[in-house]
């Protein structure tokens, strides 16, 4: 039995858990959302989420820490547990379907070196969820059923053939990518700004070629780098290392991945 499988059935246990939680509150009348002094939305879904998700862990692996977007770290040890209970608050108090729950273990390495092995992205308004362990491989459901199916990343080894997602234009430019970044949707045959968690998946799925975001968290990146990665693409951060600490994120089918983090190079 792979090393993390039972932490995946609790992750997706979990997930249910949540899942229930949002969509019971999701487009009601009456749903109360502040504003967080990073000037963000919260809503009571996603305090409510994470709580759900915080005392299952707390129940199941009390020797884990926890990190979460609304309630910080609890704990500390070489496991740790990364929480984003609405990954796309603003869709989700616009009544936009396209929001999930992000769940996902990180185990710390002989480098000292945080990295995640398990992920579950869970976006019930859109009736898909997506979950990997690692060495397991990756692999999605939806709400109509069936047997999982195995994802794997997509074959174009073209920039004229690919397709790249993007979340918003918002930090190119602040950055200095923002020529770069107009370049390279200029040489993929498709462009579309789906945001948030979503192009991610569709790496995963071979449905899109590339992504990339100027400006993450880490629970905004810990469980989608696991699906990516095991489904056998790259996530990196746009300067190219491996993982979920560089405050961005690049994915690909690994083909495209080098000349996508040429594009996207910072500009005096």
């Amino acid at each position: 039995m792979p090393e993390y499988d039972d932490d995946l059935r609790l992750a997706l246990e979990l997930a249910d858990a949540a899942d229930a939680a949002t969509t019971r509150r999701f487009r009601a009348l009456d749903l109360k959302v502040e504003t967080k002094p990073d000037m963000t939305p919260v809503s009571e879904a996603d305090r409510a989420a994470e709580e759900i998700i915080r005392a299952g862990i707390l129940a199941a692996r009390p020797d884990d820490a926890i990190l979460g977007e609304e309630y910080g770290l609890e704990g500390s040890g070489p496991r740790r547990w990364v929480v984003d209970p609405i990954d796309g608050t603003k869709n989700y108090v616009r009544g936009v379907p396209v929001w999930a729950t992000l769940i996902s273990l990180m185990a710390e390495g002989a480098d000292g070196v945080f990295r995640p092995v398990v992920g579950v992205v869970s976006a019930p308004a859109l009736g898909r969820r997506w979950w990997a362990a690692q060495g397991g491989g990756a692999f999605a459901g939806g709400a109509l059923g069936g047997d999982p199916v195995r994802l794997g990343v997509s074959k174009v080894g073209s920039l004229g053939d690919a397709s790249f997602a993007y979340s918003s234009l918002t930090g190119w430019e602040e950055q200095g990518r923002l020529p770069g970044f107009l370049e390279l949707t200029r040489a993929c045959w498709r462009t579309r700004g789906y945001g948030d968690f979503w192009p991610y998946m569709m790496v995963a799925e071979g449905s899109l070629d590339l992504c990339a975001e100027p400006e993450l968290n880490l629970w905004d990146m810990a469980a989608l780098a696991v699906v990516v990665q095991e489904a056998g693409g790259r996530f990196t951060s746009l300067d190219g290392a491996d993982g979920v600490d560089g405050g961005n994120a690049a994915a690909s089918n690994g083909l495209l991945h080098e000349e996508m983090l040429g594009h996207l190079r910072p500009r005096a």
